[in-house]
């Protein structure tokens, strides 16, 4: 029988702005992973007055059942989204829409000299 979720980092200090408990609330995203050794996925968001109850909150929500291995409570305004990948090395043929095929392929058959008549 698996124990309930751990959460990472569990009784580290409270970071300044993560929620006073004074009336304001901080929006949190959990993440979940199922078995040891998968990937954490994003299981869903909860509103918290601070990290304590927000592990508490993720505790309730997604490990209850026991259906998490482990959780990642994280303030929404520390995930960040990295959307512009810059391709330095000009690798474009990696990607299928880096050249034409049919150019290629071409090119290739009139290099060996057996090009379709």
């Amino acid at each position: 029988m698996r124990s309930a979720a751990r959460v990472p980092g569990a009784g580290r200090p409270r970071r300044p702005g993560a929620g006073d408990g004074q009336g304001a609330t901080v929006i949190y995203e959990v993440f979940r992973q199922e078995r040891k050794g998968q990937a954490f996925a994003h299981a869903g968001s909860l509103e918290a007055p601070n990290d304590e109850f927000a592990e508490e909150y993720a505790r309730e929500f997604y490990g209850r059942r026991q259906e998490s291995e482990a959780l990642w409570v994280v303030p929404r305004t520390a995930v960040h989204e990295i959307d512009d990948f810059v391709d330095e090395l000009g690798r474009n043929y990696h990607r299928v829409d880096g050249y034409s095929l049919k150019v290629k392929l071409k090119e290739a058959r009139d290099r060996a000299g057996t090009s379709p008549s």
